[in-house]
């Protein structure tokens, strides 16, 4: 987890380790279950109206078709992006898919860290790790790791920070 490498200094870059490769069947189960609900809606809605059936099947085949390519597409986009990695001086994230975002926390900003896993990533045995910092723009997220690498990056990262100099503000 933590490198050996040491830089006084560290600099935003590309993160290193991707998430755990079940995060894609995760993505696309969670985007699935998402769509489903968002089309059962449609359709009930499309079966009240008094709208012509011709447009309320196009409109139906539209959002299905599009409900479709995202649940494909996204998973694999965001396991692409998604990127971690820690060193005893910071915390590297990128992640998003559209948006891409990159940022970096050094160890002695952080002030907690945490795990979670929500009943779908603990069926694909996932957790999400946050890194809260005193940074305005809000905690780092690791979403997508495989629930022993979450487990032992909690540790180290806890050990890390109480060991850093200063207040973490």
């Amino acid at each position: 987890m933590l490198g050996a490498v040491t830089d006084p200094t560290p600099q935003l870059r590309p993160p290193r380790h991707q998430v755990s490769r079940s995060a894609i069947r995760y993505w696309t189960v969670h985007a699935a279950l998402r769509w489903a609900v968002v089309l059962v809606g449609a359709g009930m809605l499309a079966a009240s109206t008094q709208v012509g059936a011709t447009a309320e099947v196009a409109g139906l085949i539209t959002l299905a078709v599009v409900a479709v390519a995202h649940t494909i597409v996204m998973p694999r986009w965001r396991y692409a992006v998604h990127r971690w990695e820690t060193t005893p001086e910071a915390v590297y994230t990128q992640a998003g898919w559209f948006t891409q975002e990159r940022r970096i926390a050094p160890v002695s900003r952080i002030q907690t860290v945490d795990s979670e896993r929500g009943p779908l990533e603990q069926l694909f045995e996932l957790a999400t790790v946050t890194v809260t910092t005193a940074s305005a723009k809000g905690p780092l997220r690791i979403a997508g790791l495989d629930a022993a690498t979450a487990e032992r990056l909690v540790d180290e990262l806890t050990a890390v920070a109480q060991a850093a100099p200063g207040d973490a503000t």
